[in-house]
């Protein structure tokens, strides 16, 4: 193959991830509503570390799993914040309904939050 050939397989490569990491988030903000709902918290290590077995179990190469699992670890990190973030939406805009007022202005982390401090133990 030629460079060319090459480069438009990774861009068509590209596009398919990006497919992919919008249906994984999708599903993402789905689990975090049954999480509010079922009241568990958004952050939960010990399904994190399934997410990471299953993902080296899965791994044939030729990326490391250890680089692999570095690329997981950000990838669960923005689903994590992307269901903080739209549950805090949705919190702020329930505490808005009924008064008339617009929703208060938030001061540090959300009632229930972890913070956003990353979980994986890894600094950002």
């Amino acid at each position: 193959m030629t460079l060319e050939e090459l480069r438009n397989q990774i861009d068509v490569l590209d596009r398919q991830l990006v497919e992919l990491l919008s249906e994984r988030a999708r599903a993402a903000l789905m689990i975090g509503h049954l999480k509010v709902a079922t009241s568990l918290p958004v952050y939960e290590p010990a399904r994190e570390k399934i997410i990471y077995a299953n993902v080296r179990a899965a791994n044939k190469g030729p990326l490391p799993d250890i680089e692999l699992t570095h690329i997981y670890e950000r990838i669960i990190d923005v689903m994590r914040a992307l269901q903080r973030s739209e549950l805090a939406s949705e919190r702020n805009a329930l505490k808005g309904q009924g008064t008339g007022a617009p929703p208060p202005q938030q001061q540090g982390p959300v009632a229930g939050d972890l913070g956003s401090a990353p979980e994986t133990g890894h600094e950002k």
